[in-house]
C-alpha cells in the first residue's frame, strides 16, 4: 500500500480508504475480521457516518475498537454529519456537536481524525457551522474538517468564516460516473458530455489543494449496479480484462487505479464487507497505468474525446 500525507494535516494516509457503510449487518467476530485485513493490507483510512445503519456501523464498529484498542494509533477514523434519516438535512451548531458526539459515543474514541459534512444544508449559516467547528477542535473532540458532495461555492462560503482549511471533498466518481472530468474534456461542443454538471469542482479541489474522495468508484448507476462483469458495459469490460492481465490484479483493481492515475491525487472510498474483494481492491496501489491505458478505459466507457 501506498500512502501520502493529505494536504493542511499531518496525516499519513493510505491511497485507499475503507468505507464502513455496509458493516451494520455483519457480526462483530466478522467485523473484526474485516479490519484487521484492512491494516495488514496497509488501510490505515476508514470512513463513516452517523446515518450509516442508522448508527450501527459506528457502533460495530466501536465494539471492535473496545476489544482492539491498540488499532487505534493504527487508524485514521473519519465520519460525516447532517442527514437526518433522509427527512432533512441539518447543519445547525446544535446538531452538529450532538452529531459529532453520539459518533464518539459509538465509535468508542476520544477523538475524530476528520469529520465531514455530509450533503449541502440549503439552511447552512457558514458561521453558526464555524463555532461547531471551532467548539469541536477546543475540546480536542474533532483534529480535521471536510465536505461532502459540495460545490465550490459552498465551500468557499464555508470557508470565509473557518480558522483552519477544509481538508476533503467526498464526490462520486468513477470511470462511468465521470462527470466532474467529462465536461472540461468536451468543453464548448453540443454532445450530452459537454453539459456542466459539477461546477467545475475537480479543478477547484486542485487549486486548493481539497483532497477529493470518490465514493462509489464501481458504480455505473445505482439502477445498473456495478459496471464490473456488467453486459451493458461490455467494451469497458475487455478493456478491463485486458489490464488486468498486464498488471496481474483483477479489473476491480484497474478501475481503482484509474482514479489513481489522475494527478489529483485521490483517495478512492471502497465499500466492499468481502475480505477477498478488499485485498484484491488494495492491489490497485501497486498499478500505474500508463496515459494511453487511462483514455482507452475512459473511451471504453462510452465517452468521446473531441
Amino acid at each position: 500500500m501506498k500512502y501520502f500525507e493529505l494536504p493542511h494535516t499531518d496525516l499519513n494516509v493510505s491511497q485507499i480508504a475503507l468505507s464502513c457503510m455496509r458493516i451494520s449487518e455483519m457480526q462483530l467476530e466478522e467485523v473484526e475480521t474485516l479490519i484487521e485485513k484492512a491494516l495488514s493490507l496497509g488501510i490505515n483510512f476508514f470512513d463513516h457516518a452517523d446515518i450509516y445503519g442508522n448508527g450501527k456501523c459506528e457502533e460495530l464498529f466501536g465494539q471492535a475498537l473496545a476489544k482492539h484498542p491498540e488499532w487505534r494509533d493504527q487508524m485514521i477514523i473519519q465520519t460525516k454529519c447532517g442527514i437526518v434519516r433522509k427527512q432533512r438535512y441539518d447543519f445547525s451548531k446544535e446538531h452538529i456537536l450532538s452529531c459529532v458526539n453520539e459518533s464518539l459515543k459509538r465509535l468508542q474514541v476520544d477523538y475524530i481524525d476528520i469529520v465531514l459534512l455530509h450533503r449541502p444544508d440549503a439552511l447552512c449559516d457558514p458561521e453558526e457551522v464555524a463555532q461547531a467547528f471551532n467548539q469541536l477542535i477546543d475540546e480536542g473532540k474533532v483534529r480535521y474538517f471536510g465536505v461532502s458532495n459540495h460545490t465550490p461555492g459552498e465551500i468557499e462560503l464555508l470557508q470565509s468564516y473557518l480558522a483552519d482549511p477544509l481538508i476533503i471533498n467526498q464526490l462520486q466518481l468513477s470511470i462511468v460516473h465521470s462527470y466532474l472530468i467529462d465536461s472540461s474534456m468536451t468543453l464548448n461542443m453540443s454532445t450530452p458530455y459537454s453539459i456542466e454538471r459539477s461546477a467545475g469542482v475537480l479543478d477547484y479541489c486542485r487549486l486548493k489543494k481539497i483532497t477529493i474522495q470518490p465514493w462509489s468508484p464501481l458504480q455505473a448507476t445505482r439502477e445498473e449496479g456495478s459496471f464490473i462483469d456488467n453486459p451493458h458495459y461490455e467494451e469497458l469490460n475487455k478493456v478491463l480484462d485486458r489490464l488486468a492481465k498486464k498488471y496481474l490484479v483483477n479489473k476491480s483493481a484497474i478501475a481503482i487505479a484509474w482514479l489513481l492515475r489522475h494527478p489529483a491525487h485521490m483517495q478512492p472510498i471502497v465499500g466492499t464487507t468481502s475480505i477477498q474483494h478488499l485485498q484484491e481492491l488494495a492491489e490497485a496501489s501497486k498499478v500505474t497505468l500508463i496515459r494511453q491505458e487511462w483514455y482507452d478505459l475512459y473511451l471504453a466507457s462510452g465517452k468521446i474525446l473531441p
